[in-house]
């Protein structure tokens, strides 16, 4: 007999909350506001029989409600510019996703400084693995014959492949990464695609969990995203399955397997902008949850830009050891008011935690390594609300100027002015364009803790 998730979890007596946001009306997260006896939880949530009152503070009701929300406009509005899409497809009679210009290698430069990938020699230190990752997590947004391009002809490396995986629980493919050997043929480096439509986003503020024994509560969505099974959770091998779906963490795990094998300088990197972000972190979880030793003595380094949180204090305590036992280093990157690196929320020790520290830059593209990140909810701190606007406003301005002052090929491009204009409504959200954290690689300074290779 199979049971589905929530039983199946709830007979092992494992932990679990998922949202309900497609059932929940807005009275009742109204009335759940208001007071816990008022709507019955299991309205708004799944979880185990027994946990319900574990969210009866003011302060969890709050979570919920908000996260409900949220996900509920965002739901609405995705619907809303599909219908847009829709007409546009109509009136043109173009699908959107035809429409796109040549490859210009000079957009797709890696830039250190004042450095141009054709001067970086052989640095292979914490500047130029920066401006590489940032630059593939950036290029996962592409299509295939985009990225190939760029990798072979513009960069001059070598492209493993470009994937698309499999959602066990959305029943289509929602994920993509690709493969590539840095300039340095013994690296290679995974990019995972972040957050590249409204229902993406819609994952990231969810803070739907479950429990896995000795790590701790990790993000469902996030899980689900690189290759949760929908009746086995995370076999240590997937067994074969008639569709022959792809799942992320066990394909990469199995083209990094090949990469290492017959090659002791072998080593890789992981990284992702976003959700991208939080999928290459969650892999490296599994890895240690699988006890792939010999893989997590390779792993050079995860470099992730703008990445939401992923886990709880336990999770984030499971990887700060996993980072001290195998090396390899870790660098967030942050950049000023972006809203995804401060969702969900972080408010009681059983929900959100980041682990280790962050490089975090200002708008003015000012870094420095700190241990934990300025003002770590985005939507507590509300006497910050002016400065997000004003940074908005000189956001705006400095993208107009940068050009004007470094030349055509610095223009940020439409896509991204037009993004920098919705950032004077909800500034939070310009901040995350992939654009601001080319920018910090390309312009930005920062002094080096002595252990770190520059």
């Amino acid at each position: 007999m199979v049971f589905n998730r929530e039983e199946r979890m709830g007979s092992n007596n494992v932990d679990y909350l998922t949202l309900k946001p497609e059932s929940a009306t807005l009275l009742d997260l109204f009335l759940f506001t208001l007071s816990f006896s008022y709507v019955d939880i299991r309205k708004l949530v799944k979880c185990p029989a027994g946990k319900e009152r574990s969210y009866q503070s003011f302060g969890d009701r709050w979570i919920i409600v908000s996260s409900i929300l949220l996900v509920k406009l965002l739901i609405a509005i995705t619907k809303l510019f599909q219908t847009f899409k829709t007409m546009r497809e109509k009136i043109f009679g173009v699908p959107q996703e035809t429409y796109g210009a040549k490859v210009k290698c000079e957009d797709w430069r890696i830039e250190v400084g004042k450095n141009s990938n054709s001067k970086l020699g052989d640095d292979n230190g914490f500047r130029y693995y920066g401006a590489l990752t940032m630059m593939a997590s950036t290029l996962a947004y592409e299509s295939t014959p985009v990225i190939e391009t760029v990798v072979d002809n513009c960069w001059k490396m070598e492209m493993d492949k470009c994937y698309d995986f499999w959602n066990d629980f959305q029943d289509k493919i929602r994920t993509r990464a690709f493969a590539f050997r840095a300039k340095d043929p013994n690296v290679m480096v995974v990019a995972f695609k972040g957050t590249s439509a409204l229902g993406d986003w819609s994952e990231n503020l969810n803070v739907s969990w479950y429990n896995i024994k000795g790590i701790g509560n990790i993000h469902d969505g996030f899980m689900q995203a690189l290759g949760l099974q929908q009746n086995t959770d995370w076999p240590k091998e997937l067994p074969p399955r008639p569709d022959n779906h792809e799942f992320a963490y066990y394909t990469l795990r199995q083209v990094l397997r090949d990469f290492v094998k017959d090659n002791d300088k072998a080593r890789f990197i992981i990284t992702g902008h976003s959700l991208g972000g939080a999928l290459a972190i969650l892999f490296v979880t599994i890895l240690a949850f699988h006890e792939e030793s010999a893989l997590l003595k390779r792993l050079q380094a995860i470099y992730t830009f703008g990445q939401p949180r992923s886990g709880d204090r336990n999770f984030a305590k499971f990887m700060n050891n996993l980072t001290k036992k195998y090396g390899f280093d870790y660098y967030r990157y942050v950049y000023s008011f972006d809203i995804v690196p401060r969702v969900p929320f972080d408010c009681k020790n059983f929900w959100y935690k980041h682990f280790g520290g962050c490089v975090y830059y200002n708008s003015c593209y000012k870094g420095k390594f700190l241990e934990a990140q300025p003002n770590p909810n985005y939507f507590c701190e509300s006497w910050l609300t002016p400065f997000q606007y004003l940074t908005a406003w000189w956001e705006l301005l400095r993208s107009l100027v940068i050009p004007l002052f470094k030349g055509p090929k610095y223009f940020e491009g439409f896509n991204t002015l037009m993004l920098r204009l919705i950032g004077l409504v909800v500034p939070g959200v310009s901040a995350h364009s992939s654009q601001n954290y080319i920018n910090l690689t390309r312009y930005g300074k920062i002094q080096l803790p002595s252990h770190i290779k520059p």
